[in-house]
């Protein structure tokens, strides 16, 4: 669906969301999954793995490899919502010029003389301050 309005703001095109059974069934299947790595690696460091519980480097891989799993099913789950249950929205957007990101005024463009006849504590003023009243 996609609308004719060149407004700001209007909505140029909308693509409701594909809310899957199958991707909702993988996405709780990978929160119990999460779940399990978080509750290993809390275990892992109230049981001191990473200290003297195994071997001396071993208990560091494995809770290495739990945080790294933890994180990396975190963004399949993230992924799995994002593309199946939020909307594809595309909205009109002001276009602006290169300048109005750096500068308020276009006259500013080109910048400012460090000596225009003001005093120097009005140009400090000025450089620090870029939003300074006349």
């Amino acid at each position: 669906m996609s609308s004719s309005g060149s407004t700001y703001g209007d909505i140029h095109r909308y693509e409701p969301p594909r809310e899957s059974t199958a991707a909702a069934i993988a996405i709780v299947l990978l929160t119990f999954v999460q779940i399990i790595f978080v509750s290993l690696f809390v275990y892992g460091l109230a049981a001191n793995w990473a200290i003297g519980g195994l071997d001396a480097g071993t208990g560091n891989m494995l809770l290495g490899f739990l945080l790294s799993a933890i994180f990396i099913n975190l963004g399949f789950i993230l992924l799995l919502y994002r593309k199946e249950f939020l909307p594809d929205v595309m909205i009109v957007k002001k276009r602006r010029r290169k300048w109005e990101d750096l500068y308020i005024r276009e006259e500013d463009v080109e910048g400012t003389t460090i000596v225009d006849g003001t005093g120097a504590w009005d140009t400090v003023k000025r450089a620090i301050y870029p939003y300074y009243k006349r």
